[in-house]
């Protein structure tokens, strides 16, 4: 008798597992879920931006007049660290875009900021400054060296997004 229970157990264990897998899979299948990305939260960047701009040793830089489709993800200014400048952006293809600037050694801070991307003999005149392309496995750059500080605007984003953004910076 006490075998005979032992084998009920098992198959009204088994019993319950395949119930319990068949309730789950008609949860799944028929409740929905969002397995697209997190949409990114657009910042506002104007009370930093005031802040570097009187803090810095430098210009600094931030765009103008860009289009609605770019968005403003992150910003941040450390005076305590050459007065680093960072302002994140996504732009209208969902690509990333990066504007730093800061007062430290130009080939560490550059090597940092494009993720080791490496110096191409290909320059650029934008707005009456020269900047220098670097290309990288994560990120591609424009960097241009002006003023005290260096400049590198970096991201995911083609060369010509780049250009775009470059094309707004403005410093006042």
């Amino acid at each position: 008798m006490a075998g005979r229970q032992g084998k009920q157990t098992v198959r009204n264990m088994l019993w319950s597992m395949v119930v319990i897998c068949l309730v789950a899979g008609v949860i799944y299948i028929f409740i929905p879920h969002d397995e697209s990305k997190t949409p990114v939260k657009r910042v506002d960047y104007r009370v930093e931006l005031l802040t570097a701009r009187r803090a810095a040793a430098y210009p600094v830089a931030a765009p103008e007049g860009l289009a609605k489709a770019w968005k403003p993800t992150s910003v941040r200014f450390d005076g305590a660290k050459h007065d680093g400048w960072h302002l994140g952006f996504l732009d209208p293809d969902g690509e990333y875009v990066a504007v730093k600037q800061s007062t430290g050694k130009p080939s560490e801070f550059i090597d940092e900021a494009t993720q080791r991307a490496v110096r191409t003999k290909t320059t650029e005149e934008i707005g009456g400054r020269t900047w220098q392309r670097y290309e990288g496995k994560t990120y591609d750059a424009l960097v241009s060296e002006d003023k005290g500080a260096t400049t590198v605007v970096a991201g995911t984003a083609s060369f010509g997004r780049l250009t775009e953004m470059v094309q707004a910076l403005k410093t006042s």
